[in-house]
């Protein structure tokens, strides 16, 4: 028999792509044998791509996750992914507590109730890292930085990493929380997360359209690609419990650089002059959130596991470039 797993968020750029990788090739969950999965159940509000809606061993349920995940029965693993991203959540605080906090409740209580404690990848982010404007500049984030989070959605995602961590004490799941880098670049439409410039201005321009950049050109910031982001939820899901650790959220390696590089980069992998269509127009609100948010993250202990992130962002756009060309990108 293989492994089933459930996917929230599953018809999102992430899910999508973490399904499309499950499907590829087998994965040993937990630590144990690797093997293909017999079904992949996809939770969204949306419904799933018409290819992965039709591939074999493939699920899509769509609807409130309270709701549908009595109908998913149990399974081997469980990567929640779904959630309402930054600037949503600042915008429609009831959202953002209803979707993050008790989304996350009803993921972790339908993971209770299985005969054997599923492991569950949990997303989190780096936005539980926050400069307290009591204490100054929030400086080098590692390991053992304290996260103070100064946004909705910072404190709804930390919530989110300690309930994980108690119900995995408890036994009740094996849990693995994995603070995710902003991912740039993201193919497709722009989404309500604040750091969505992150894409849109490489994005865009590659397109022939405008983007705009709300945050001044040297402003600091901290990304990761699909790429690496893909790598380090699947290598999560794939580990031991002894091996992964600390029950603590985990720092994931990002790439710090300014949208002053990025557009640099992009003139050089995309062609001379493809950064004139970003418009540098500072947004007050966007920038006073991005501006808490950390810049510099170490993440030894994702290291450690053999987790890696791209050296430039040269490596980055060269990517982004190359998944244009694939099946199933966007």
């Amino acid at each position: 028999m293989g492994a089933r797993v459930l996917i929230t968020g599953g018809a999102g750029f992430l899910g999508s792509l973490l399904a499309r990788r499950l499907l590829a090739a087998p994965v040993a969950l937990g630590g144990g044998t690797a093997e293909r999965l017999d079904e992949l159940v996809l939770v969204d509000l949306a419904a799933p791509s018409a290819d992965l809606a039709s591939a074999d061993g493939v699920r899509p349920l769509t609807g409130e996750l309270a709701s549908v995940l009595a109908d998913v029965g149990e399974v081997d693993a469980v990567f929640h992914l779904a959630g309402v991203v930054s600037g949503a959540a600042e915008a429609d605080f009831d959202l953002g507590m209803r979707t993050n906090v008790d989304g996350m409740r009803a993921v972790l209580e339908y993971g209770r109730r299985h005969r054997v404690p599923p492991v569950l990848v949990y997303s989190s982010s780096v936005a539980v890292f926050g400069a307290d404007p009591a204490l100054g500049p929030l400086g080098t984030v590692d390991d053992d930085t304290l996260p103070r989070p100064q946004t909705s959605y910072g404190i709804q995602k930390f919530v989110g990493e300690q309930l994980v961590a108690d119900y995995t004490r408890r036994g009740f799941v094996r849990g693995r929380s994995v603070r995710l880098m902003t991912v740039s670049v993201r193919p497709g439409k722009p989404n309500a997360a604040a750091s969505g410039f992150l894409s849109g201005i490489v994005r865009e321009p590659v397109a022939g359209q405008p983007a705009v950049c709300p945050v001044p050109p040297d402003t600091p910031v901290a990304l990761s690609s699909p790429r690496a982001t893909l790598a380090a939820i699947v290598r999560a899901a794939e580990l031991d419990d002894e091996t992964w650790g600390s029950r603590t959220g985990m720092n994931l390696p990002g790439l710090s650089t300014t949208p002053r590089e990025m557009a640099a980069a992009l003139d050089r992998v995309a062609g001379a002059g493809t950064s004139d269509l970003i418009d540098w127009t500072v947004d007050p609100a966007i920038d006073a959130m991005v501006r808490t948010w950390p810049a510099d993250v170490r993440a030894r202990r994702a290291e450690r596991l053999g987790l890696t992130t791209e050296k430039s962002f040269d490596d980055v756009v060269r990517a982004y470039l190359t998944d244009l060309t694939q099946p199933g990108s966007s």
